[in-house]
């Protein structure tokens, strides 16, 4: 899946899923989408609450933009029958994609009677930001923070030697333990980066509590993933999430909501569809022919 759009920095610094004594922050997400499509599921149907059809639409939004398979078949069933909004097929086609992606029955049929652009999300969904540039994630190389600044200094100048976007760099290691050396998850992923102990060693990282050490395992991670996936920056960002075999398994951005919601959070801030790659570190994945005729249909 391509989000042809872009998320608030605000919400990527909120997403960071690993920080030490943390909430779960997916989990949050996940709950507060689900009460968000309640809220709009009232509206629509005037539950407890006045009937509006276009609060309705606009609830759902906020609800499909978290991830939520029922408020993103929901919202395309109200481009389809323009109830809420202005009739709008491919709108509506791009809405039951997603939510069929996520294995919701209803739009995986709905999908097969809706012609037009799958990729067509709506303007709801799309958040931007206005103080990036055309790449974005500037405002990520600046901090007062005398500790975020040397690992910010440190990133920028390590990462050309991975041949990776400093920007995109500190986007990833924003998201996954918002600058905390010391971060662990649930999974056991550690450090800066977040490296699992799988990864860390097939990066030979000896301690992942060190931040050189844990900067270098996941740059070297990402410029093998944008070797794979050929440059393909939402490829790259969800096998950083969800491994590259979960991406080839699926064709794409696996239906996994708090993936869906990692890949948006840091193309919000890291606009680039594309990145150079080193064609070099390892062959592409055997399954990107499919995938591009899955986002061509």
């Amino acid at each position: 899946m391509r989000v042809r759009g872009f998320i608030v920095l605000f919400a990527l610094a909120a997403g960071a899923r690993a920080c030490l004594a943390a909430p779960d922050i997916a989990a949050i997400d996940i709950e507060r989408a689900a009460d968000l499509n309640r809220q709009a599921l009232a509206a629509e149907h005037g539950e407890g609450v006045p009937r509006d059809a276009q609060r309705a639409s606009t609830l759902y939004c906020e609800s499909a933009r978290l991830g939520n398979p029922d408020a993103q078949y929901n919202l395309g069933w109200m481009y389809a029958n323009g109830r809420g909004v202005a009739r709008d097929d491919a709108q509506a086609a791009a809405m039951f994609r997603l939510a069929s992606e996520q294995g919701h029955a209803q739009a995986a049929n709905m999908l097969a009677r809706v012609a037009g652009d799958r990729e067509a999300l709506p303007e709801c969904m799309i958040v931007r930001d206005e103080r990036t540039d055309d790449v974005g994630g500037n405002e990520l190389l600046v901090s007062n923070n005398p500790d975020r600044k040397r690992i910010i200094e440190l990133v920028q100048r390590l990462a050309p030697e991975y041949q990776v976007d400093p920007r995109l760099a500190l986007a990833v290691m924003a998201t996954e333990s918002n600058f905390n050396a010391q971060a662990v998850s649930p999974k056991k992923a550690q450090g800066l980066m977040q490296l699992i102990p799988e990864t860390a060693s097939r990066f030979n990282v000896r301690n992942s509590f060190d931040p050189v050490q844990n900067i270098k395992g996941g740059l070297a991670y990402l410029r093998w993933l944008l070797a794979y996936f050929q440059g393909d920056v939402d490829l790259t960002l969800a096998g950083y999430n969800a491994g590259e075999g979960a991406v080839d398994k699926y064709r794409g951005v696996p239906p996994y909501q708090e993936t869906r919601a990692y890949v948006q959070r840091i193309r919000g801030v890291f606009r680039a569809a594309t990145h150079p790659f080193d064609g070099r570190v390892t062959d592409p994945s055997p399954v990107l022919t499919d995938i591009s005729r899955k986002r061509r249909m």
